[in-house]
């Protein structure tokens, strides 16, 4: 069922589609393929999330087996909809067009359990893609911000959420380095889906007390990248831990002209 109630069907999967400004066209037998491939993948990502975190959070599952993945499946480049690799295993990322990708659904599984997003608290995602982290992330919190730099890719995503009654994702063309100061209360959860080389300030200035961050560090298009877990504790000071390695598409603008010692970052 969608969020507005009506069932999830091959009719109503090209009409939100059409809805986004993205054209679609597959047979019943097509979209039910798709569909018949789904719990193969949520089984998945709950045996991933108890291997690496000994346990799979029910609210992550349930956000994940909420969400269509296959309607997140296009590349906006080509004009393309890519929604019978929706559930590919194993699981890998797929390309949105404009150098940019959707991650693989285990990735975003774990990164998503570890920040640990409740009902009540405000997310704020570095890195739109498809809209698929900041809709999984909607599903739990009260209401997720997500930025994007690639500006053809972010006009066109923004249109994805409201087919899909989902009113409480806001999105915009930006550049993620200085977070969104405009939502003066801060944020419970950051997650950046983008490797950045250092933390950016401006994300631990806008972690409210109590609030976590994920972000991956290392060099662009290097092996080496390593996620990095922040907390911010009741007095304002952040704590950090190593995670484990990754590989992500580089963070851009400010990031590559302001260096580290210049930010002044919390060091990773």
């Amino acid at each position: 069922m969608t969020p507005n109630g009506k069932p999830w069907d091959r009719a109503a999967f090209e009409a939100a589609m059409a809805a986004s400004g993205r054209k679609v066209s597959v047979t019943d037998e097509q979209f039910s393929a798709i569909q018949a491939r789904k719990p193969a993948a949520m089984a998945a990502i709950e045996a991933y999330l108890k291997l690496r975190l000994g346990s799979a959070d029910p609210l992550v599952l349930a956000a994940f087996q909420a969400l269509p993945r296959e309607y997140y499946h296009y590349n906006y480049e080509e004009h393309r909809s890519t929604c019978g690799d929706a559930y590919d295993q194993p699981a890998k990322p797929w390309a949105l067009g404009y150098g940019s990708a959707l991650s693989d659904y285990l990735g975003q599984a774990y990164m998503t359990q570890v920040i640990a997003p409740k009902p009540g608290e405000i997310s704020l995602e570095i890195g739109t893609g498809s809209g698929f982290q900041s809709s999984l992330l909607s599903r739990i919190v009260d209401h997720a911000y997500s930025i994007e730099i690639i500006e053809p890719l972010g006009n066109a995503v923004k249109q994805i959420f409201g087919p899909l009654g989902y009113d409480n994702v806001t999105t915009k063309v930006g550049d993620g380095y200085y977070g969104w100061p405009e939502q003066k209360d801060g944020f419970d959860i950051i997650i950046v889906t983008c490797a950045a080389q250092y933390a950016p300030p401006a994300l631990f200035a806008q972690l409210k007390p109590g609030g976590r961050m994920i972000i991956p560090i290392g060099q662009p298009f290097k092996q080496g990248q390593v996620f990095y877990v922040y907390h911010k504790d009741a007095t304002g000071k952040i704590h950090s831990r190593r995670d484990m390695g990754c590989f992500f598409i580089p963070m851009t603008g400010a990031m590559m002209k302001v260096p580290a010692a210049q930010a002044s970052a919390t060091p990773a």
